[in-house]
């Protein structure tokens, strides 16, 4: 067999074997014993006392082994010829270096050895004798090491750990490129408008002291106050309508103050001067806020349930503050409160939710519940297991309800759910996870986004939308709208509920708005004399450029046509507001005037005859209640939520004009201009028979390349909607033009644009559109399906343009790549904690691979350098081609890949298969084939996130190295040489003493602190160890090669792969810390479970003795591969949705590299108990990193 050089060519280690030093010469003795000892008895150097009886067929080699035989080196002289020819007639051992030695060395062993030459034969003679004893030992290593050798191949010397090659530097420069085109197409690009106003209030605070620990065990740790506007409901004990305000994560209860203000001086200024409304059943609004000390919710499950069970016994406190309150005055005869509105902000919408399936809640005592940015869907950060299942607890119990086909059967039947999402501008919270759509039906709930609500049209980042006045006027009206304490419930029915928060919060121009036009009776007698009315022929556009022309009221009466296509619109500039406004708009029928009838049946009589002799009577009923509002849009309009006067829309199609068996109701539409001045309001109104949609059926690729170009006719109607299916994405942005019209005369308005979506209900208004930029929150990823899909799918834009102008119009919708690069940022977060973990762990697996066949634990770099070189071309393959076949999976849940959190029903196994909340949990989540390059982006975005994290680690472990050595100078305790041996870098504790100290760490993981406190101190122990490795290899290892760096970069990458999990860990220990700041010590049950840390401590306790982990040559090292490429694909599969599952996996390769360490020298009873008995050992040190092997 041909003899091979060792894989390391740096100079021979200096540190003593273990074992019995008698039987066995040292390396540290002399340079002369040295040279003898490498010349005439080999395998000296190759094994030790402690493994001297390793049995045949073992598969963990020692950490100084190298698995590689070498030819002696030629320096040894005729010393060495001498001693090969005393050993000649026995068996020829193959000579071996652990490896080559410098040239120095060399020169200094030929000269001892001359100089000493009898006393070195002796020694010869000697080891001869040690080796024919041994020859069996011998002969079964060699054996091991020649079945090495063949699969060694020569590697040059190492180069720095700093540096990397050509191929890691261009992807880790393409990543950075990636990284930062995506961070700044996400802030400077397709950014929604800023308009909110900042909220008035004046707050008073009312402690709820008597709700103490009598009713709830964390009465010491949070607290509920009343809160009180000064000097406009001060009055207590509270006699209004209870609404519960809940703080989102780290949120304060003094948030509750603009909405709860502005609903104060709204009853006092408007409501309570009205006696209709107070008869109706209206009072004011008490709202009750809670203290729960800033709490993260977000990060930690178990304290959602904390307040789930806080919230339901303050309600049943709050109903009891009624009973006696209201008993005394005037309201002695309205049903006391049995239930309470909630009003949740963010996380305070999920604790919300969970209140009603915790076991301490009571029955009916929540039916109305409206969110603010609440992440419904899904949770925002899955690092914590409880979170994860208290979001599948709650979401299976609401949809679950909801599947029920029995009303008796659904406790949340009398529920309403309504969530309101900020938008674009809320980065702390992907407002796609507001969507409820998978949870509840549209008949008990809805997601509407702020650009969407009437009166508000512009969006609000995720704390703005709490103060922002605009909004929390209409919230607070809303609110007050739906209260009616003739019921004990305190609201009206569910609904009526419904549709008047759909009226307050929605468009109007939603598909099957309810119109209050079929429903109510004529309530105004209309009399026109011949002089005071003008009829348009059937068909004819009536336009009004001017109001007021003739000096006096006048009626417009347009027929209404029997055909079942016809639409009726009406667009003005003043406002529709009935009886007291300048315009009115009535639908009205003949009214013949008979014996017995009486004019008093109307509550209106408007006689515009004056005097003329000949009268027309029409019965009318007002549209006042159907007016649609709509930004304003002229010449000098910039934004929708400009402070100016809204347009007045009205829109009814021919069934909201008929009866049941579709005879029309009416006969005209009668315009009536009240204005007895000239003005230039107008009046565009008009009965269209043509169809004003218009689909575009282009595909997703003809999108891309060219973009969808439509031209609305000369002729159009007032309202066009356009169509697109195939715009339906949140990942992609647009660039919308809408050419300039050409008019003669005086131009109405300008063109407005409502982008919208049927589901979730998100509408965008553009005024004075020229250009504009459109994204959407439609299709996002990780998001389960609706509940019931709506059946239009896609963008829509609805433009109102003037027809007088009798122009055409260009539409164009072009994708803006530039924009659409940001669009993931805050919809992948989670992406930049699972991907690079996946990096991490196959480059370590190819740092072990390296290690286990060839002897030597190349450095983190060199791994990364291989694993792109080598690996990353098959990853990103193999993450396109799973990217692209999941897109094309069945959507049944029986054949799409199914979550491991995913539950499956017995009780209601429909529910199981038709919600599939877990069906795009995988990957990029989502299951459109276009987006397969998402999953090779994030792995190479994550390359350049692993290298640039490696290159910190570097900094911080030579710059603590620097000041240990720094310190070690001044302080006069650099290396000391002795007989040729550099004393220890640093010395490690007695094994007494670290069984001890890591018994009590385990124990206060058991019952007062969380493991990940204790996985933190794990990292900054390995840290140090980390510094004091670099150290001991900086001072007595002149090349990387040697075995004192092989226990550095083991050490460094255990450092790396454990960084990448402290993220997952930090949230719920940042929890645990707040927790103690408000002396609230209380023990988590949830982490304190010594199987999550106990391997980390064993692994980073093994470190600081500098033991090396030992090489694995059978077939037992793919467990190593196979743990490490399951830690790659789950990161990669189920790393953004179930993150805090990584700890649990790389937990297990802990626990697997502790075995692979315990594997030589299993621990038994006795020295265990010799352990606990012993004195303090003497003082060793990190010169185990370079063989020294201890039994533990």
């Amino acid at each position: 067999m041909r003899s091979r050089r060792s894989s390391r060519d740096s100079t021979p280690s200096t540190q003593a074997e273990d074992g019995d030093d008698s039987d066995q010469p040292t390396l540290a003795a002399s340079e002369r014993q040295l040279a003898v000892a490498v010349t005439a008895q080999p395998s000296l150097l190759q094994s030790n006392k402690s493994d001297g009886n390793v049995k045949k067929g073992t598969g963990f080699v020692p950490s100084n082994e190298k698995g590689v035989w070498s030819r002696s080196s030629s320096s040894t002289g005729s010393i060495a010829k001498a001693a090969t020819t005393a050993t000649a007639t026995a068996t020829v051992i193959p000579t071996t270096l652990g490896k080559e030695l410098e040239e120095g060395k060399e020169a200094a062993t030929t000269t001892t050895t001359t100089n000493k030459g009898s006393k070195t034969i002796r020694n010869t003679t000697k080891s001869t004798t040690t080796t024919r004893n041994t020859a069996e030992q011998e002969s079964r290593l060699n054996k091991e090491k020649m079945e090495d050798s063949r699969n060694y191949r020569p590697r040059s010397r190492l180069r720095s750990s700093w540096a990397c090659s050509i191929w890691t530097l261009v992807v880790t420069a393409m990543s950075a490129f990636a990284l930062w085109t995506i961070v700044q197409s996400f802030r400077e690009r397709q950014c929604d408008a800023k308009g909110c106003r900042m909220s008035h209030m004046s707050p008073i605070y009312l402690k709820a002291k008597d709700f103490d620990t009598e009713h709830t065990r964390f009465a010491s740790k949070y607290n509920l106050y009343l809160y009180r506007e000064n000097g406009v409901d001060e009055d207590y004990p509270p006699k209004g309508v209870p609404v519960l305000f809940i703080p989102g994560n780290a949120g304060s209860y003094r948030q509750v103050r603009p909405i709860a203000a502005e609903a104060a001086r709204h009853f006092r200024n408007v409501i309570a001067t009205d006696e209709t409304l107070a008869k109706a059943g209206t009072r004011n609004l008490d709202f009750f806020t809670v203290d729960f000390n800033e709490d993260i919710t977000a990060f930690h499950g178990q304290t959602v349930l904390d307040q789930a069970e806080y919230l339901n016994e303050a309600v049943a406190y709050i109903l009891s503050l009624y009973h006696d309150s209201r008993k005394s005055t005037m309201d002695s005869d309205l049903p006391d409160p049995s239930s309470v509105i909630i009003f949740g902000h963010s996380m305070g919408g999920i604790v919300a939710r969970t209140m009603l399936i915790m076991p301490n809640y009571r029955s009916k005592s929540i039916n109305t519940i409206i969110t603010m940015s609440a992440p419904h869907s899904r949770p925002p950060v899955s690092f914590d297991r409880q979170i994860v299942k208290t979001y599948d607890d709650i979401n299976n119990y609401w949809s679950r309800s909801f599947s029920e086909k029995w009303a008796n059967n659904n406790p949340l039947w009398h529920t309403t759910l309504v969530s309101i999402a900020g938008g674009g501008l809320d980065n702390v919270v992907p407002s796609d996870y507001a969507s409820i759509s998978s949870l509840v039906p549209d008949t008990h709930g809805f997601t509407v986004y702020t650009s969407t609500i009437p009166d508000v049209w512009l969006g609000a980042d995720h704390l703005a939308i709490l103060w922002c006045d605009q909004l929390m006027k209409v919230v607070a009206r809303a609110m007050l709208d739906i209260i009616d304490v003739k019921r004990a419930e305190q609201t009206a029915p569910r609904q009526e509920r419904m549709r008047i928060l759909k009226k307050w919060f929605l468009t109007g121009l939603e598909e099957g708005t309810q119109k209050t036009l079929s429903d109510t009776k004529p309530t105004t007698l209309l009399t026109l004399g011949a002089d005071s009315q003008n009829i348009t022929s059937q068909g004819q556009r009536l336009v009004l450029r001017h109001l007021g022309e003739s000096q006096k009221p006048r009626a417009y009466l347009m027929p209404i046509p029997p055909s079942p296509g016809a639409k009726f619109t009406l667009m003005t500039d003043q406002t529709l507001s009935g009886r007291n406004g300048k315009l009115e708009v009535l639908f009205c029928s003949v009214w013949p005037l008979q014996a017995g009838q009486s004019a008093a049946l109307f509550s209106m009589n408007m006689d515009l005859s004056g005097d003329s002799t000949g009268s027309t009577r029409l019965a009318c009923k007002s549209a006042a209640d159907d007016v649609i509002r709509l930004p304003a849009s002229t010449k000098d309009s910039k934004h929708s939520f400009d402070a100016r006067t809204p347009f007045s829309y009205l829109e009814y199609k021919f069934e909201d004009l008929v009866d049941e068996n579709r005879v029309n109701r009416f006969e005209f539409v009668a315009v009536v201009d009240k204005t007895t001045q000239k003005n230039d309001g107008w009046v565009i109104a008009e009965f269209s028979t043509k169809d004003s949609q218009i689909r575009s059926d282009i595909g997703l690729w003809g999108l891309l390349s060219d973009g969808v170009h439509v031209t609305l006719p000369a002729d159009r109607s007032v309202v066009q909607d356009i169509n697109i299916p195939s715009i339906h994405s949140s990942l992609f942005a647009y660039k919308l033009k809408v050419g300039q019209q050409q008019c003669s005369g005086r131009q109405l308005f300008t063109p407005l644009v409502r982008q919208y979506l049927a589901d979730p209900h998100e509408s965008k208004f553009f005024v004075n559109a020229k250009e504009a930029d459109v994204n959407l929150h439609g299709t996002a990823p990780f998001l389960p399906p609706a509940l019931r899909p709506n059946s239009r799918r896609g963008l829509s834009l609805q433009i109102w343009s003037d027809p007088t102008c009798n122009s055409p119009i260009d539409i164009s919708v072009e994708i803006d790549f530039m924009g659409s690069l940001g669009r993931p940022a805050n919809r992948y977060r989670m992406a930049l904690a699972a991907f690079p973990l996946l990096i991490v762990a196959l480059v370590i697996r190819q740092q072990f691979v390296d290690y286990n066949n060839l002897g030597r634990f190349i450095s983190f770099a060199e791994g990364m350098d291989l694993f792109v070189s080598r690996s990353l071309p098959y990853v990103l393959g193999s993450l396109s081609l799973i990217a692209f076949t999941l897109s094309f999976a069945n959507s049944e849940a029986s054949s799409f890949p199914s979550s491991p959190l995913e539950k499956r029903s017995d009780d209601h196994p429909s529910t199981a298969q038709n919600m599939q909340f877990a069906k795009n949990d995988m990957l990029v989540g989502l299951q459109d084939p276009f987006f397969w390059f998402l999953a090779p982006l994030c792995a190479t975005i994550a390359i350049g996130i692993v290298v640039a994290l490696n290159y910190i680690v570097l900094v911080i472990l030579n710059a603590g190295c620097a000041v240990s050595m720094g310190v070690d100078k001044l302080l006069g305790r650099g290396p000391e040489k002795r007989g040729g041996a550099v004393t220890p870098t640093f010395s490690s504790s007695s094994p007494r003493r670290r069984i001890i100290v890591t018994g009590f760490l385990l124990l206060f993981v058991a019952t007062i602190v969380p493991y990940q406190f204790a996985y933190l101190v794990a990292c900054i122990i390995q840290l140090l160890t980390c510094i004091r490795a670099l150290k001991f290899a900086k001072e007595n290892s002149a090349s990387t090669s040697s075995p004192a760096w092989d226990f550095y970069n083991y050490s460094h990458s255990v450092l790396v792969i454990m960084l990448w999990i402290l993220p997952i860990n930090l949230p719920v220990l940042v929890v645990w810390h707040h927790n103690l700041a408000v002396h609230w010590l209380t023990p988590f049950s949830s982490h304190h479970n010594l199987l999550s840390i106990m391997p980390f401590i064993l692994l980073v306790e093994t470190a600081t003795t500098g033991n090396m982990i030992p090489r694995v040559v059978t077939r037992s090292k793919h467990i190593t591969n196979l743990l490490l490429i399951a830690i790659a694909a789950y990161s990669a599969m189920y790393g953004v949705t179930y993150a805090y599952r990584l700890h649990h996996l790389v937990n297990i390769l802990a626990a697997w590299f502790v075995v692979i360490h315990f594997s030589q020298t299993r621990p038994t009873m006795a020295r265990v108990v010799e352990i606990l008995t012993a004195e303090e050992a003497e003082e060793g040190g990190v010169g185990a990193v370079v063989g020294k092997k201890r039994v533990l």
